[in-house]
């Protein structure tokens, strides 16, 4: 839902962009396990004032087609929930500004205005998102076949292959290599288009 990885933006804040972008590119290619790599990531940013998520945010662009993909979901009854590895901190403003119904993500352990270098257990990681797309299909009463999920990391695939249309989007080698359905160009109103959407039906956030 936004154009950068958070996190290396955020280690961008600490003058460790280049290590920790590293990192984030092996995990969400499947080259790590990505639990062990969020601890660790989030490990090398303890100490790192909470004043740096604000300036990380203040600078986080929305990915184009965002606004049109969940208010045009919504107003036709879709019930939209933000699942990520990420934070809450971003998650949330993120979910908010576009109009999710809600958000699950990872919680930034602080004390005293400063990271701890610990992230809130359990991880949401990549069994997390299946498990959180089956709860919220049941909930809704709905088969996983009528499902929409889209992803770009390796911690999304299996969330992608459960749903009835699991879309990776701009995502990695290995999810595009795996996922059924790949938006590799366009932005996010494809995911409108493939949803039967004709372009007049498309709303924005008021």
């Amino acid at each position: 839902m936004v154009t950068s990885e958070t996190l290396d933006e955020l280690a961008g804040e600490a003058g460790l962009k280049e290590e920790i972008s590293a990192i984030t590119r092996r995990a969400m290619n499947g080259e790590l396990d990505f639990e062990g790599a969020l601890r660790e990531r989030v490990g090398m940013l303890k100490g790192l004032a909470l004043e740096a998520l604000e300036r990380t945010w203040a600078t986080t662009a929305l990915m184009p087609g965002a606004e049109e993909l969940v208010a045009t979901m919504r107003a036709h009854g879709a019930r939209c929930a933000l699942v990520s590895g990420g934070f809450t901190f971003f998650t949330g403003r993120v979910a908010e500004r576009l109009g999710f119904h809600e958000h699950y993500s990872n919680t930034l352990l602080h004390e005293g205005g400063r990271l701890t270098g610990l992230v809130g257990e359990p991880i949401l990681g990549r069994n997390a998102k299946l498990v959180t797309l089956k709860r919220l299909a049941a909930e809704e009463g709905i088969g996983l076949a009528a499902t929409l999920a889209v992803g770009d990391g390796a911690n999304d695939l299996d969330m992608l292959g459960a749903a009835g249309l699991g879309v990776a989007f701009k995502a990695k080698p290995v999810v595009a290599a795996a996922a059924r359905a790949r938006v590799d160009h366009a932005d996010l109103r494809a995911l409108l288009f493939a949803q039967g959407y004709p372009a007049e039906a498309f709303r924005r956030v008021v």
